[in-house]
């Protein structure tokens, strides 16, 4: 039995196939995006390859109209599964399935993922077809089928009915297949908010407890994430509970409108991130897209967004500490957006333990703020401790370090500011570790005498300390329409 929280301590990294190639992923490309992922990313953290929608469909992306083929007779087993379809994935022949992919991805040191829709294949139903159960019990895909519980946008499944007699043996039955082809992350969708139900987006609720139960038995950790969003944040409790990531937005794309709402969503979701629980802000829409969209009149293009509005975007990605999952062709990454990827300062701030907090936010302008927990494996300095506090040469009095990102959301250049004070009353008024040694009350004095007097400034993208800071002044920055900063400020030595 494997624990939820026994996968993702830290927000999952990786490429998901759909951004590009939408259904029409193809095992040549799958491994040509992992090679590339094994020899430039994966030092810097990048290690999920996932495959995602339509993965079992010989015929999908062979139409220009639309992006789903009703009622489909897509790849399944004999118990009523999807396996790959082999003319897309030709290493599943002979019933292996995405095992020796797994194999040729895991050889990298990578791990592999999959997408699958909640529910059952509705054929499957109307054919009276087998699943499989832990006894030995006769029971068909029609017994376990919920006909009302469809997807308002893909016509492959009906939903689950939770109280089936079948139903847990189902959903155990499709992770025993997926341990056995070595899979690592699934992505199941029309699951974290059935938006065919707007009094009810949350109907797939007991699905989501028969797949993650599933989980548990299947004899391998596997990352669950859940999509499409946005989440119920009335709900957090049930998918922290039950998942490892879950979406905080539908569909996220290279839109500066897209980008600007995102800021509303972390700040509702700010204090429900956790080892093994990430609201997911979703993929990553930079680089070389769209390539399989015609059916949205759409077609290979290189991101709409801005070089400003991609680094706002790694900056609260990245400072949330959201999942990241690249929605680019890895092969024909340029050099700017490889920067955007590989920045290991930044990239660190997801592996930072201390919750990100929002300062200050208006239509024009957002200011976010977490605490230092930098190590010396990281950046070279050994006395940053575990919740941020440094304390070193200064005689054993506590001094916090900190990062601060500020973000101009308005249309035209903005100056945005935050004081010290400011980020020491956000970071430090509900924790029990103060700034100075001796506070002795949640809400502080952070300007008081032991308080350092001056810090270092260093910009993450610039790689180098830009300035200096007092203890009473205002970090400020002149920012262009939607651009950012990002900046690790520590007590200098």
């Amino acid at each position: 039995m494997y624990s939820k929280n026994d996968a993702a301590l830290t927000p999952p990294m990786g490429w998901n196939s759909y951004d590009y190639y939408n259904t029409c992923v193809t095992e040549e490309q799958v491994r040509a995006n992992a090679l590339f992922m094994a020899e430039n990313l994966r030092q810097h953290g990048w290690e999920y390859i996932v495959i995602d929608i339509q993965w079992s469909d010989e015929n999908a992306g062979t139409r220009d109209e639309h992006q789903y083929i009703p009622f489909s007779r897509f790849c399944i087993d004999e118990y009523s599964r999807q396996i790959p379809a082999p003319n897309r994935f030709p290493s599943s022949r002979d019933g292996a399935g995405f095992a020796p992919l797994a194999e040729y991805i895991h050889s990298f040191g990578l791990k592999f993922g999959i997408h699958i829709m909640r529910g059952i294949p509705r054929f499957a139903c109307h054919e009276h077809l087998p699943i499989k159960t832990h006894d030995g019990r006769k029971i068909t895909a029609d017994m376990i089928a919920n006909p009302a519980s469809i997807s308002k946008w893909n016509p492959d499944m009906y939903g689950v009915n939770h109280n089936a007699d079948g139903a847990q043996d189902y959903y155990d039955s499709l992770f025993e297949l997926y341990a056995s082809w070595g899979v690592d992350f699934v992505k199941v969708d029309d699951i974290c908010n059935t938006n065919m139900y707007p009094n009810n987006p949350y109907s797939a609720e007991k699905e989501i407890e028969r797949i993650s139960s599933a989980i548990e038995k299947c004899g391998r950790p596997i990352v669950l994430s859940l999509s499409p969003g946005p989440a119920v944040i009335e709900k957090a409790w049930h998918l922290e509970k039950y998942a490892n990531m879950w979406r905080i937005t539908d569909d996220f794309w290279d839109s500066w409108p897209l980008l600007k709402a995102m800021f509303e969503r972390c700040e509702v979701w700010q204090n429900h991130v956790s080892p093994g629980c990430w609201p997911d802000c979703d993929m990553l829409p930079v680089g070389k897209i769209g390539a399989c969209f015609k059916c949205f009149g759409s077609d290979e293009h290189t991101t709409n967004l801005t070089r400003d509005e991609q680094l706002t975007l790694m900056n609260l990605w990245c400072i949330f500490r959201s999942p990241l999952m690249i929605g680019a062709e890895l092969t024909k990454l340029d050099d700017f957006t490889l920067s955007l990827l590989t920045n290991d300062e930044v990239l660190a701030l997801t592996k930072n333990p201390a919750q990100a907090k929002l300062v200050s936010r208006s239509a024009d302008y957002a200011v976010w703020v977490t605490r230092s927990t930098s190590s010396a494996a990281v950046f070279g300095d050994a006395r940053d401790s575990a919740d941020g506090v440094s304390s070193g040469a200064n005689g054993g009095r506590g001094v916090a370090n900190f990062y601060v990102a500020l973000f101009n959301l308005s249309d035209d250049p903005h100056e945005v500011s935050v004081s010290v004070a400011e980020v020491h009353r956000t970071l430090f008024a509900a924790s029990s570790t103060a700034p100075c040694a001796n506070a002795t009350t949640h809400a502080r004095d952070v300007t008081c005498a032991e308080m350092p007097a001056t810090f270092a400034v260093r910009d993450l993208w610039q790689h180098k300390e830009t300035s200096t800071i007092k203890s009473d002044e205002v970090l400020s920055a002149k920012l262009a329409p939607h651009a950012s900063l990002l900046v690790k400020i520590t007590e200098e030595r």
